[in-house]
């Protein structure tokens, strides 16, 4: 008979003071789960208590239920998104318009890589109805933030080097993003279409009305 792929031999019990490695423990099960399985449903508290091999009521030390599990997941998912822009925005040099296109291709490269946690990310299927769980409003609605923070202020940088007539930033900002998501999703939804050569750069370029290069 094949191994549950989420079981796991029993886990050996944390010295005192060490609580937070079994938070890390938990996090890091679920996002096995999600990565192998595509699917946030399988991330349950019993699948994620196999995984790190400890009964599943130690989850509720750390996290009261399900969707708290999901949240800490995808925060954690963001967090590897901003460090993946952070580290191609740096190589890409002082330049605004190659900074936001060094952005925008680290954006669709991490999407391409991580095809099930960026759906999770953005998808909003494994959140219940607030009432339904210990999560705010303010849980969700900071997500993604940093990441939007990053994209606003390489879009200031491009029209203060005059590489960009955008008259509304933060509209053509979030039209940018919607830009990306789009095309991150369509890439994961279609991936036998053509696409065309350059396609990412054309829509950038048109979106967050850049200049034409010299």
């Amino acid at each position: 008979m094949a191994d549950n792929p989420t079981s796991s031999p029993t886990r050996v019990r944390n010295r005192r003071g060490e609580g937070s490695r079994l938070r890390e423990d938990i996090v890091a099960a679920a996002v096995e789960i999600l990565d192998e399985t595509g699917d946030e449903k399988s991330v349950t508290l019993r699948s994620v208590a196999r995984r790190v091999g400890i009964a599943a009521p130690s989850i509720y030390r750390h996290f009261p239920d399900q969707p708290t599990i999901m949240l800490a997941v995808v925060q954690q998912a963001f967090a590897e998104l901003v460090e993946h822009l952070e580290a191609a925005v740096a190589a890409a040099g002082d330049d605004p318009r190659d900074r936001l296109f060094a952005l925008c291709h680290a954006y669709l490269d991490f999407a391409d890589r991580h095809p099930e946690r960026y759906r999770t990310m953005f998808g909003g299927v494994w959140m219940p109805a607030l009432d339904e769980t210990t999560l705010t409003e303010a849980d969700v609605s900071s997500l993604g933030d940093a990441t939007m923070g990053m994209l606003v202020e390489i879009m200031q940088e491009c029209v203060r080097a005059g590489e960009s007539t955008s008259t509304d930033l933060p509209v053509d900002t979030v039209a940018v993003w919607l830009g990306l998501h789009g095309l991150a999703h369509q890439r994961a939804a279609t991936v036998a279409y053509p696409w065309p050569p350059g396609i990412a750069d054309r829509m950038v370029t048109a979106l967050a009305h850049l200049k034409a290069a010299p």
